[in-house]
């Protein structure tokens, strides 16, 4: 049986993790994946009907971001 409250609180934490790294790299900060250890990039210039993203070369690392 799943704990809901046990997912909601990972849920919450895997957010804020991934809000805390949008934030680093948004200010220049270099952000290294935690399976890999290579940098992660911020790739905002998208043409439209793209989303951006937030990723490291393998691809292990791999946020997309909608952008309004």
């Amino acid at each position: 049986m799943i704990d809901i409250n046990q997912f909601n609180k990972l849920r919450a934490r895997s957010f804020n993790d991934q809000k805390a790294l949008l934030k680093k790299l948004a200010k220049g900060q270099t952000v290294l994946c935690k399976t890999c250890g290579k940098a992660i990039s911020l790739n905002v210039a998208v043409k439209e009907g793209e989303k951006a993203s937030a990723q490291c070369p393998t691809g292990c690392t791999h946020i997309e971001l909608d952008v309004a």
